[in-house]
């Protein structure tokens, strides 16, 4: 009797048009297809097992079926990957779990009736069978310390002709009975990302690459001719100057000099157990 034959399967995420008024973006269909085409091309992924959910097809009852689906149908040794990039935002904390009183979201493309929150992925990840490998992606913005989207109150020297957006949609745009919160941005250099606090990275089950600090924003524009995440478009350039033979501390260690010195004032993060970011990607 043959062994099973280890399953390789990706969920990819790219939301560009939301349906409030001046939310749109415009890199993150080109960040999901290009996680796809990578992951299809060089990593052995069947197209038939990579599931793209664009725009209004990214409402969050869609998202988190096909995430329960991935996480459910899992065994020891499959391979897994969930990239997402779109907007990301707040909401007050529900249950107490966060030190600075709010859950950080994804903004699926039914934001304004329903968010995914953070919590609900990480109870999501907690059932990862042993033996799996999971990565996320999360080419967005959580930062709780930032309240404006206007290029220009963020980005020094940016002006009306800038095309570059964060990917961060204010609670004030879907929630208009949430207080406005302070928008000034701490200094990176001092920031400590609030998660670890509370949940060590030797616990988590799988590796998280997303495109800031929680108190930074992930920027959304033209490169190369072309609308992109500045995180995506980087780490994917990363992966294929490396031969697509890199680990994930490896990639990681270059990305933040390679997206600030393009321009992009925003510090990805990697997160996860030691033995997993010292693997080699996508295995």
């Amino acid at each position: 009797m043959k062994g099973r034959v280890m399953a390789k399967k990706a969920v990819c995420v790219g939301i560009n048009d939301y349906p409030i008024k001046d939310a749109d973006l415009q890199g993150c269909v080109n960040d999901a297809e290009g996680w796809a085409s990578l992951l299809t091309g060089h990593y052995d992924f069947p197209k038939s097992d990579v599931q793209m959910i664009i725009n209004e097809q990214a409402i969050k009852k869609n998202v988190m079926k096909h995430l329960q689906d991935l996480i459910a149908g899992a065994n020891s040794g499959d391979v897994l990957v969930f990239t997402n990039s779109s907007h990301g935002s707040y909401i007050p904390d529900a249950d107490g779990d966060e030190p600075n009183g709010y859950d950080e979201v994804l903004c699926t493309y039914d934001i304004e009736d329903n968010q995914i929150v953070d919590d609900e992925l990480r109870e999501l990840f907690t059932d990862l069978p042993d033996g799996v490998s999971l990565t996320v992606i999360s080419d967005s913005c959580h930062s709780g310390n930032v309240t404006r989207v206007a290029v220009s109150d963020i980005l020094p020297g940016a002006g009306p002709n800038d095309d570059r957006r964060v990917r961060f949609l204010n609670p004030l745009y879907w929630r208009p009975e949430e207080k406005p919160r302070s928008s000034v941005i701490p200094d990176a250099a001092g920031a400590v990302p609030r998660k670890r606090q509370a949940y060590p990275q030797s616990t988590m089950s799988h590796v998280l690459l997303s495109g800031c600090m929680d108190v930074e924003v992930s920027y959304d524009a033209m490169i190369d001719g072309a609308y992109h995440g500045a995180m995506s478009y980087h780490a994917l350039k990363i992966i294929n100057d490396a031969g697509y033979k890199i680990t994930y501390q490896e990639l990681a260690a270059q990305l933040v000099p390679l997206v600030n010195g393009a321009g992009y004032p925003q510090h990805p993060q990697l997160e996860g157990p030691k033995s997993l970011k010292s693997r080699q990607i996508f295995s």
